[in-house]
């Protein structure tokens, strides 16, 4: 194949790379233009550019629709308990994945079986007994997001342990070994050769637990003692 055809069969292949992922952005592209439109010119046609832009929708957006509080003080209340269980889920299933392979001890398989087997509970059954843990703790309706916050500094999330258990399995033991005989110790191999290793793990540990709590319902539903003024079925 000479050069000229070479060039052709590239030029061909980003063609159809662009135009793939011009249709695959082209919803979120239409959702941002989208927000500059009134309402009836949003499900007038599928155009991105708007005939007449306003900026109602921005400002209709801040003001308290529905409650006592506007959009940017909901994704403070969001935000202020979702970033704290982002970075200590990360470090606390980090810490629980090195001991799992890192260290012999006593009843380490039988440990791994049982935190496993924990998958298979959905959260639905954890709901009523984490609620009366949380109220004898006089936790709930917490300021601080305490019955949010706190399980996940003891690697709570098997998934994510799971997950770093087996990443941290690939890493070669030896750089343990280099580490302890340039004279560090269990947590500075873990901070200086293993963490900085992690960082795809880690990262993706981060990512899903951002978006699973930025969705979540349930669990800041049932920490709270105010869903008792919803007047139960069929009453």
């Amino acid at each position: 194949m000479g050069n000229g055809a070479r060039r052709v069969m590239s030029a061909l292949k980003y063609v159809v790379l662009i135009g793939v992922g011009f249709f695959m952005v082209y919803p979120l592209l239409w959702m941002l233009a989208a927000t500059f439109k009134p309402n009836n010119e949003i499900f007038a046609g599928i155009g991105l550019i708007p005939k007449a832009p306003t900026f109602d929708g921005y400002v209709k957006a801040m003001k308290d629709y529905g409650g006592d509080i506007n959009l940017f003080e909901s994704m403070f209340n969001t935000y202020s308990y979702v970033l704290p269980k982002v970075v200590f889920t990360a470090f606390s299933t980090l810490l629980a994945a090195y001991g799992f392979t890192r260290f012999n001890f006593r009843g380490k398989g039988l440990l791994f079986s049982v935190m496993i087997s924990t998958l298979f509970l959905p959260q639905v059954v954890l709901n009523v007994p984490q609620y009366l843990l949380f109220n004898r703790l006089g936790w709930i309706d917490s300021p601080w997001y305490l019955p949010i916050i706190v399980p996940t500094l003891f690697a709570v999330d098997t998934f994510f342990v799971f997950m770093m258990c087996q990443f941290m399995r690939t890493i070669p033991k030896e750089l343990d070994e280099a580490a302890m005989i340039d004279g560090c110790n269990s947590f500075q191999i873990l901070m200086r050769v293993i963490a900085p290793t992690m960082k795809p793990a880690l990262v993706s540990c981060a990512l899903f637990q951002f978006m699973w709590s930025s969705n979540d319902f349930m669990g800041p539903f049932c920490t709270s003692r105010r869903r008792r003024s919803i007047p139960p079925p069929f009453l």
